[in-house]
């Protein structure tokens, strides 16, 4: 047990490093938002210190993640995700529903009431993006289009077409969005599989 325990503990260092590179934060900056020294975070990523729960509680805070991600417990079976909202500065919120690295990854939007005179920012990415709305009305311009959808409508696309998504002046919209890489599509299946003849 205290050999598992050892592998886990020294796991967190490299584990914190990542979390704070894929976030592009210097340590002075994460120290700011923890309260906790740069020499002491730089211990912690190096390995050098381990980490106690005082330190835990405000790194996983600040890299909004669970302390079981943070120290890779081992999974207890529960299959429920434990949704992290991410407020965005236009009103908007984000649900991640996937945390698992690559793959297509799902999202939850829910955007605040549009202005129907608007003027869309239309971006380009790599990847294939499938959305589908639950509740209200999306406005969706992909390339020369400039579409409505409502619930129960959904839409694919790749995303190196320009696009933009609004709320539009009815109200507030929630819709699902399944994002993969380039070349990822979302496999829609309306059956079962057949099965081997008989």
């Amino acid at each position: 047990m205290d050999e598992a325990m050892d592998r886990t503990l020294d796991a967190v260092g490299p584990r914190l490093k990542r979390l704070r590179q894929h976030r592009d934060v210097t340590l002075a900056a994460l120290a700011e938002e923890t309260g906790i020294s740069t020499s002491t975070l730089s211990r912690l990523e190096a390995g050098l210190r381990r980490p106690t729960l005082e330190q835990l509680l405000p790194l996983a805070r600040a890299h909004g993640v669970t302390l079981d991600e943070l120290v890779d417990a081992p999974p207890t079976g529960d299959p429920r995700i434990h949704l992290r909202p991410i407020p965005c500065g236009d009103g908007s919120v984000v649900l991640p529903l996937t945390r698992r690295p690559g793959g297509i990854q799902a999202y939850k939007f829910v955007l605040p009431t549009g202005s129907d005179d608007a003027a869309p920012e239309l971006r380009t990415h790599e990847g294939y993006d499938w959305v589908y709305v639950l509740n209200g009305t999306l406005r969706l311009v992909l390339g020369e289009h400039d579409l409505v959808l409502r619930p129960g409508e959904a839409a694919e696309f790749d995303t190196r077409t320009p696009h933009w998504f609004g709320a539009t002046g009815a109200g507030p919209v929630e819709f699902l969005s399944l994002i993969g890489k380039q070349g990822e599509r979302t496999h829609v299946r309306a059956l079962p599989a057949p099965g081997p003849a008989r």
